[in-house]
């Protein structure tokens, strides 16, 4: 009786200690706040919070944690803590945490300096380059001879008005998904597109448009470019910090290789066949 006396005082402190909008329900006397249930949501894998649920599911999540909240003192009341079973998963779980909790400490020792990743970023400065790029438009038509009458059209057209004429002739005449969008592709690699489209596309200088169509499975194009940006290296401040974490990951492994190889060397060891 006096164990419970102090249970429920304990648990009614602990309520009145939290600010009472993270109090969300009391069970038995205890606090459900909404960091146990966003804890549950986590580890279910929802990507939002409690508050930003509709009211209705804010309910049957509350409700889930009461449930939850309810079969564990069911269980514990049972006796289920002086059960084998439960024994031996508990320290099973105490042999994991002891792990994971000493890995992370191994870990947060290590430290990687900007110089060391300034090397590693100069020794593989190929991992980071930036693909040669276009920005472009296409008019898509079922027929060559259509290309060419676009093609015409575009040549006729003023130097300081040619876009705007592209974006004309791919809303009214283009047949792809892009014609809405007065052809506009976006940027693209070349990989991105299939080898004819891109070799004439890429032959292009920024403001130019192709003279002959270029012929696809998909069609007949002509195409203009809008932009085009070369191969360039990823500046070192901007992956910076990815390099340092990754050769802190690779420090991190050498380190507990070593100390695993090193406790196998001390042990005694029998593998039996």
């Amino acid at each position: 009786m006096k164990k419970l006396i102090v249970a429920t005082l304990g648990a009614a402190a602990l309520a009145l200690s939290l600010p009472a909008a993270d109090v969300l329900a009391t069970v038995n006397g205890k606090p459900v706040t909404k960091q146990t249930v966003q804890q549950m949501l986590n580890s279910m894998g929802a990507q939002t919070t409690y508050d930003a649920l509709p009211d209705e599911v804010k309910k049957k999540v509350l409700d889930q944690v009461i449930e939850q909240q309810l079969l564990e003192e069911k269980a514990i009341k049972s006796g289920i803590e002086k059960d084998p079973e439960y024994l031996d998963a508990l320290q099973k779980l105490k042999r994991k945490l002891a792990l994971d909790v000493w890995m992370k400490k191994q870990l947060d020792t290590i430290t990687v300096s900007d110089a060391e990743a300034k090397k590693g970023y100069e020794e593989h400065k190929s991992a980071f380059m930036r693909p040669e790029t276009v920005h472009a438009r296409h008019i898509l038509v079922k027929t060559e001879a259509e290309a060419k009458k676009i093609i015409e059209a575009l040549e006729k057209s003023p130097k300081g008005q040619l876009k705007a004429k592209f974006e004309e002739l791919a809303k009214s005449k283009s047949t792809g998904p892009s014609a809405s969008r007065g052809g506009d592709l976006g940027t693209f690699t070349r990989e991105q597109m299939v080898k004819p489209f891109s070799d004439a596309a890429f032959a292009l200088k920024a403001g130019e448009f192709t003279k002959k169509p270029v012929k696809t499975q998909f069609g007949y194009h002509v195409i203009y470019v809008e932009e085009k940006k070369p191969a360039q290296t990823v500046p070192f401040e901007q992956v910076k910090d990815r390099i340092k974490e990754n050769l802190k990951m690779e420090k991190f492994k050498q380190k507990v290789q070593a100390i695993a190889k090193e406790l196998r060397a001390k042990a005694k060891i029998k593998i039996n066949q």
